[in-house]
């Protein structure tokens, strides 16, 4: 079971460090888009349309124009964006030199890491710029480049001590505690013969026993439940079995312990 439990685990991990080629005759385009168009794609409902391309030949030059839909620039009220530039052209970079292809993951299942996929090999790689570089593109940029600036902790000066917490007269935990004891009320003293009952029922499962087990096992106050121990147990008050009970030998079925006084 476990050289098979084994050997579908390696598979597992070969199966994942394989490549999938089948789209490597794809071409693609690679483009550089601006970081406000990427938000806007990233903050869009799926299926929206992200804008519409246009290719023109003119003589032995390629001029491609890139316009925003409207969707992607629509606000919450309904209005349109007019701080965006709308219109775009794609600047495109000589890459005859490069050897460009995109990969991706293929994630099926989004608990596992996905296979790796080869989208395709670059055929034009550019850039995506505004048309024109008015007042409202710069401003755009200019707060762009003021937000990526500040740093994500500021020191503030504060006027006056901020308190986290509110004080508060007693905790949560106390209270309960208090609340507990008062419910079960003050221990009541038991019959006397049945404290020694229960007493020695536990000294045959123990040999020795603190005061604070033995409360627990009798429920009685602790005074009146040293008061019997005096009468039928040793109190050790030396090592090993320091600050614990045992049945003085008169009552006990086993030889006496170490340290008994």
């Amino acid at each position: 079971m476990d050289s098979e439990a084994g050997s579908s685990s390696k598979k597992q991990k070969t199966a994942e460090r394989e490549l999938d080629c089948t789209n490597a005759n794809r071409g693609v385009w690679l483009v550089k888009v601006p970081k406000y168009i990427s938000s806007l794609w990233e903050q869009s409902q799926p299926l929206s349309e992200a804008g519409r391309l246009k290719i023109t030949r003119i003589g032995n030059k390629t001029d491609i124009r890139f316009s925003l839909s409207d969707e992607m620039l629509k606000k919450p009220d309904g209005t349109i964006k007019t701080d965006v530039p709308k219109e775009h052209k794609f600047a495109i970079s000589n890459i005859s030199h490069q050897t460009l292809a995109v990969f991706g993951a293929d994630n099926e299942d989004d608990s596992k890491p996905g296979k790796l996929v080869l989208g395709g090999h670059v055929l034009q790689k550019g850039e995506c710029q505004p048309l024109t570089s008015d007042k409202r593109y710069m401003d755009l940029k200019k707060g762009m480049i003021l937000k990526a600036s500040q740093p994500e902790r500021q020191v503030k000066q504060l006027q006056k001590a901020v308190t986290s917490f509110k004080p508060v007269s007693d905790h949560k935990h106390n209270i309960e505690y208090e609340q507990k004891k008062k419910a079960e009320g003050r221990k009541a003293r038991d019959d006397k013969d049945k404290v020694m009952d229960m007493l020695f029922n536990a000294f045959e499962k123990h040999q020795y026993y603190n005061i604070k087990d033995l409360e627990k096992i009798t429920r009685q106050p602790v005074p009146y439940l040293k008061e019997i121990l005096k009468e039928i147990c040793n109190y050790n008050a030396k090592n090993p079995h320091k600050s614990t009970w045992e049945l003085k030998p008169e009552y006990r079925h086993y030889k006496g312990g170490e340290g008994a006084e």
